[in-house]
């Protein structure tokens, strides 16, 4: 299972990296709806889950120890309007590379150890790894998807091609 999820945790700050370097900013702050967050707001969250709650909670796991539950809208770091995104990107890879070094540590047997999460119960350190690498492939999923829309509204009659992408 480590085997799966740390290439995952591995080649995700590269994407935002090739996104942030290569993407007009207006792109990356473009909201696909208005309640819906922007490719720059998803790596701002994933930025803050590295910082706040991924590797804690890993480590929290292998001490024990039970943990509480994480509320981005609440808890979660605002963008500011002079975010770059080169810069954020680049924190983002740092931090991972240190929530990495933890997850190193990890062994096999390590998957069944269990601690209590405020508000889902019981969940086991191989709950959270799939949790992790899953929740990185989604917000880069929304990400590609904000940015998707201008291109969408934009093809005329091959827009039937992406009713699934359209943002409501």
């Amino acid at each position: 299972m480590l085997n799966t999820i740390q290439p995952v945790l591995q080649t995700t700050p590269a994407r935002w990296n090739t996104l942030t370097k290569n993407i007009p900013v207006e792109l990356l702050m473009r909201k696909p709806a208005p309640s819906e967050w922007s490719a720059l707001e998803c790596l701002l969250h994933l930025a803050d889950m590295e910082r706040n709650v991924f590797p804690a909670r890993v480590k929290a796991i292998l001490a024990g120890e039970n943990f509480p539950a994480f509320f981005p809208d609440d808890q979660g770091a605002q963008l500011s309007p002079d975010t770059s995104p080169v810069d954020l990107a680049a924190e983002f890879e740092a931090l991972r590379v240190e929530s990495l070094k933890v997850l190193e540590t990890v062994t096999e047997a390590d998957l069944e150890r269990t601690a209590t999460h405020a508000e889902l119960g019981v969940v086991s350190l191989a709950n959270l790894l799939n949790e992790w690498a899953g929740h990185d492939l989604m917000h880069l999923v929304q990400a590609e998807q904000a940015m998707m829309q201008p291109f969408i509204a934009g093809c005329g009659a091959w827009q039937v091609y992406f009713e699934d992408h359209v943002a409501k």
